[in-house]
This record gives C-alpha cells, structure tokens and sequence, in this order.
C-alpha cells in the first residue's frame, strides 16, 4: 500500500502530515511511503532525512500516482488530484463546515475524504485527535505571544528598587487549549483565573491553581455538548456571564480566548464596551479569531489596538510551533491508521460501522455520507 504525504500549498500552513519518525513506523507494518520534495522544509526536516527514513522524494505528480492513502494537513484543492486513483483516501484536516464546496468536489471526484478534527471524543480515540494535540500547543504559544506583547513582566520580582507586581492573566474557554495557557501562564508566575460554561472544568481550574470565575445560581450552567463541546447557553446565563465578565475583565492584565463551538461562528465574549474598560497596555490573545473571533474588533492574522489595548489575531497558532506540531499531528495520522491495520494485507481495514470511521468519514462512493455535513 503506497502512502502520499503532500507539500501544503497554503502559505500560512508550516506543518507537514508525516515526519521521518511516522514514515518509519509505517514501513515497518509494510506500507510504501512517497512524501512530496519540500513538505517538510518549514517543518525543519529536509528532504535527505525523509530518504534516509526510507521515503521515496518527489514531485507532487509521482508521489500522487497509484497511491493508496494521501497525508495532508489543509485539504488540498480537488483539481489537484485529478491523477489520483479512483477511491484514493485523502486523510487530514479538511474543514468540513467551511469549506464545503470542496468536500463535495472530493466526493464528486471520487475520494474518500476522512477529516481527522471529526474524531469522535472517546477514550480510545484520544491518541488520534488533531483537535487536543494541536491545541494543546496553541494554548501554549497563545501566552508566549502575549508575553512577547505585553510591555511588563508576569512575575512579580522583588528587587532592591521595589516590588514588581504580578500580571493578571484571564482565560476564557477552558478546553485543551485553555488548560495549557492556564499552565503556561502559570509557570510564568502570573495570576491566573479562568472562567467557562461547562460547570465540570471548575475542578480542572483548582487543580492548576487557578481561580474560577463563574456564573452560579442561573438554571442551565452545565453548557456541555455533544462530545464534550462547549453548547451555547440560554439568554439569561450570557446576560450574567457579560456581567460578571465585564467586573473581572477591568482588572486583568492578559486575556487569552479560545472558545469555539463546532460548525458555528465563534461566540462573541468580549465586546468593544469591555474592551474600553481594561487598563492601557493590556493584551488579549483571540485563539478563536479564524471563526469569526471572540473579541470584537479582533482581526485575523493582525494584531490590532482598541482603547489602547492590543488584540492579538494570529491564524495557524499551532502551526508556529511547526515541528513540534508536526510531530504531534502525524503521530496522531500513525496511531489512526495503524489502529485498523491488518497485517496480511499490509493495510488498513476501516469497517463501516466502527464509531471511529463514522466519525472521520466525509465522502465515500461519490457521496457525502457524514451525518454531521447531510444534517446541514
């Protein structure tokens, strides 16, 4: 079975879907592995050290052709494609809801399109799910950019001259993401609460010695969807959230926003009145700007000043952190396929009704046949 591993077109994607560490383990359970010249350059991994992993290295043209499976981490356009074979499974992360035009050209085209962001949240999936890993590392970059931003220290420092008071950092959204920046910004000696709606992160807020913020005594708190996603809330929670919210924001230092509810626009946490009310020289970090954004005024790929504050927009957070991103995805992509893998046919068996495939499947046989796109 010959593997594709693409060199993303996408100018602002650094990450590749396979590294010298994954295209070994795939040659040991006997697949072919083909990586385009190039996927890896802004990965740091050259092209030697695929060919030295075993890989075969070359234009994107060969290494398409007769492949089985095609890596990649942003879908690529289908007319790029066209060469591949009837069937060809392209797995990634393919951005079913907002780019649906081309999830159905791949099912019109033949290609059985898997989206890994799809990966249902059960316990034995939790080592194939893009989702956390990439997070995870956005969480963490998220307060290094602030930190780089902010013009005082996070620690407080006692010196001879004086006392050096400790930034306030507030994060809102407390999944993978914001459990990392609650950690990091943590480890940077800052004063961190932390705030959700979903009433079952307040213990996880404790157990990293931050401070929930929450709302109580409105009906309805627990915001837990389907999967462990965030669910939007009733009128009355948001009108307390914005309250309480609008009191805290005004002391705090940092602001980091990473919440997201799937297949919708971003929610709208802080708007320009709670914006004006925070100190000049603040910083809030919009994890969730390429959905739309949680911060007002907060625009994608720029950092942007209200009321003297500075609203970071950075797109591809994840993917600035490449190699280590990339390690993480393509692990993710390995432990995915491997879990399905039959060892007399050297290849993956990817039975219709497991949970898992359900979950990732977009398109198969010329259709889209994932209930979350026919149910749009």
């Amino acid at each position: 079975m010959k593997i594709a591993v693409l060199n993303e077109r996408d100018p602002l994607e650094s990450r590749v879907s396979a590294t010298p560490e994954s295209v070994k383990k795939f040659l040991a359970l006997g697949a072919e592995m083909a990586v385009e010249a190039g996927a890896g350059d802004t990965a740091g991994v050259s092209d030697g050290e695929y060919s030295e992993a075993g890989a075969t290295v070359g234009d994107r043209a060969a290494v398409i052709e007769n492949a089985d499976v095609i890596f990649c981490v942003r879908g690529p356009d289908p007319d790029e494609l066209a060469s591949a074979k009837q069937g060809v499974r392209l797995i990634g992360a393919l951005d079913p809801f907002n780019r649906r035009e081309t999830i159905d050209a791949y099912a019109k085209a033949g290609v059985e399109a898997l989206a890994m962001e799809f990966m249902p949240r059960i316990t034995r999936a939790q080592s194939m799910d893009i989702l956390s890993s990439q997070s995870n590392l956005a969480g963490y970059k998220a307060v290094l950019d602030a930190a780089g931003e902010y013009g005082r220290a996070f620690p407080m420092m006692m010196t001879a001259a004086g006392t050096v008071t400790a930034a306030r950092c507030f994060v809102m959204g407390v999944g993978v993401a914001g459990l990392q920046a609650i950690a990091t910004a943590r480890r940077l000696g800052a004063q961190v609460s932390a705030t959700d709606v979903r009433a079952a992160t307040k213990e996880q807020i404790e157990s990293l010695g931050a401070k929930p913020i929450f709302v109580e005594e409105v009906e309805g708190i627990e915001g837990e969807g389907t999967g462990g996603y965030a669910t939007e809330m009733s009128e009355e929670y948001q009108k307390a959230q914005a309250e309480l919210v609008s009191s805290h924001i005004a002391k705090q230092d940092i602001v980091i926003t990473t919440a997201l509810i799937p297949g919708r626009p971003a929610p709208r946490l802080i708007s320009d009145e709670q914006l004006a009310s925070m100190r000049p020289g603040s910083v809030i970090v919009d994890l969730a700007v390429e959905q739309g954004g949680n911060v007002e005024g907060a625009v994608a790929g720029e950092t942007v000043e209200r009321h003297g504050v500075k609203i970071v927009g950075n797109r591809n957070v994840a993917g600035r952190l490449a190699a280590d991103a990339s390690a993480l995805f393509a692990r993710n992509l390995y432990n995915f396929l491997s879990a399905f893998w039959d060892e007399e046919a050297k290849a993956p068996v990817l039975p219709e009704d497991d949970e898992i495939v359900q979950g990732v499947t977009l398109t198969k046989g010329g259709q889209i046949v994932n209930e979350r796109l026919t149910a749009n």
